[in-house]
């Protein structure tokens, strides 16, 4: 089994929600296509691939279906989490009958929880901006709340992931994020400041668009964090290689 991530798919494959990706740039063109492609050159059905965010621009769960169905016929067992533009996503509860209902089989949640994988633990949240100024809202937004929220919601995942170790085992956890924890001068305290509590040194985050010519992955404070943005990684999974971590 070998693990994949690639995050911001941002999909909209019902007529309800095209929004065509060029308007970003040309590299965006024919993404959705891209990534079947590069996918199946690369992962296999045993494979596991992490998708932080982003998934779909459908507004509600039931225009999300092409976008799902497409992420599902799509080899290997997919762990989905909640970006910020993923306003489809509903609770738990309500995904996972929809899921039942629409003979979605090989999509996980990733939210207040963590999956044990063959030499890992996988485990994240959506994260955010506490920088006003590095995050785009049209309501008024209380960062502070958001944030206190996103960082417990890390730390139930984290516990999550410890549970799945047992005491004699010494298994790395890897934590998945949307927003970056760390980015362009700003540093998420709390979001960090839990990865410490927790020993975490490796992980992932999506969102930043544009940016091709950053190195893909930092280091800050002894924590490695890796960009891997669909349009970054060229529309292909990136591996997760097990002497990375």
């Amino acid at each position: 089994m070998s693990l994949y991530v690639i995050a911001d798919l941002h999909l909209s494959l019902s007529e309800k929600t095209n929004k065509p990706m060029e308007v970003f740039g040309q590299n965006w063109a024919n993404h959705a296509d891209r990534i079947k492609k590069y996918w199946k050159a690369v992962v296999c059905e045993e494979d596991t691939v992490i998708v932080p965010g982003d998934i779909s621009w459908a507004m509600k769960l039931d225009e999300a279906y092409e976008d799902l169905k497409f992420i599902d016929s799509l080899p290997g067992t997919k762990i989905i989490s909640k970006g910020n533009h993923d306003f489809w996503w509903s609770t738990v509860g309500k995904i996972q009958s929809f899921f039942t209902e629409k003979e979605i089989t090989k999509i996980k949640l990733l939210h207040n929880n963590a999956y044990r994988l063959e030499d890992c633990v996988v485990c994240g949240t959506r994260g955010w901006f506490y920088d006003e100024k590095q995050q785009n809202v049209i309501n008024e937004t209380d960062f502070d709340k958001i944030v206190a929220r996103e960082t417990m919601r890390l730390e139930i995942s984290l516990k999550s992931a410890k549970n799945l170790i047992s005491k004699d085992e010494e298994l790395p956890i890897l934590v998945f994020f949307h927003f970056p924890p760390v980015w362009n001068g700003f540093v998420c305290r709390p979001i960090v400041d839990m990865l410490h509590k927790y020993d975490i040194k490796r992980c992932y985050f999506g969102h930043i668009h544009g940016s091709y010519f950053v190195p893909k992955t930092t280091e800050f404070e002894g924590i490695s964090m890796t960009l891997t943005a669909a349009d970054f990684l060229k529309f292909a999974p990136m591996p997760i290689f097990f002497d990375e971590y």
